[in-house]
């Protein structure tokens, strides 16, 4: 197979980004949908719920077990709290995965569901590996992001060129997590990701980049865009709060904290 291969530079973000207008409300930015957390896995959703505000979104709904209810409210109290019995349509995105376990009933729900763009990570990713009828079921140009070892479940394989074919085969983005990170498209092409650091190799990294991702579709960005922009400000406030925490005492919540860097520099403000 002959990748083509690309490497964003920070213009081509800067060029990217939409500007907001000086009119806009909360339904000008989109309103999301989070599917995640679990018992004992709030964190996974504070850590996604902060970035999607981070991203510039307007409004922001969690759909979360009842039980995770009061720590989501006291950390996260910008945010709408759905309980399990709640429809998932009229959001303008949608991402699942990070802490729901391997809930096969809530991603099928998901996936028959809902219509708005998707984001798919973390534990629903490891649903679909165990479910092919389920793989079926993902709708075109959702973005799948996993890291090797989740492509290694879901794919058989965190190679390059299976996980590019699978993109291609299954008409979705697939952002394949590490150092660079990989966006593969369904038409083929592999866009190649400098920015970020080893500090971001820590818990709960992954659901600061989904709950960013989610955040851009909301605001009207295509799925490609988004991902690229979602990544790219991922990486550069993850090397931003390396530079300030250094790599090896980095959290996930430092890159959300940098995030506002990330923003400055795209905007040509630094």
């Amino acid at each position: 197979m002959n990748i083509s291969f690309v490497e964003p530079k920070t213009a081509d973000m800067q060029q990217m980004l939409r500007p907001r207008p000086v009119d806009g409300h909360k339904g000008t930015f989109g309103h999301a949908l989070l599917i995640v957390g679990s018992r004992g896995m709030a964190g996974a959703a504070i850590l996604s719920a902060e970035a999607c505000l981070r991203s510039g979104i307007g409004k922001i709904s969690i759909l979360t077990p009842d039980e995770n209810r009061i720590i989501l409210q006291i950390a996260v109290p910008e945010a709408i709290l759905k309980n399990d019995n709640q429809e998932i349509n009229g959001f303008d995105s949608v991402g699942i995965g990070p802490g729901i376990g391997l809930d096969k009933e809530l991603v099928h729900q998901c996936l028959t569901e809902a219509t708005a763009p998707m984001i798919i990570d973390a534990d629903a990713l490891n649903v679909l590996a165990q479910s092919t009828d389920l793989q079926d079921l993902v709708p075109q140009d959702s973005i799948l992001t996993p890291h090797p070892g989740e492509a290694m479940r879901l794919i058989g394989s965190c190679d390059l060129k299976d996980v590019l074919q699978y993109a291609i085969s299954h008409k979705v983005i697939v952002v394949l997590k590490g150092h660079p990170t990989r966006v593969c498209t369904p038409q083929g092409q592999v866009f190649v990701m400098n920015t970020g650091n080893s500090g971001m190799a820590t818990a709960g990294s992954g659901d600061v980049l989904t709950g960013l991702i989610t955040g851009l579709l909301a605001q009207g960005y295509e799925p490609l865009e988004a991902a690229l922009l979602g990544v790219w400000l991922h990486g550069t406030a993850g090397d931003f709060a390396a530079e300030n925490m250094g790599e090896a005492c980095m959290l996930s919540r430092d890159i959300i904290h940098h995030l506002p860097d990330a923003f400055r520099i795209i905007n040509n403000k630094s």
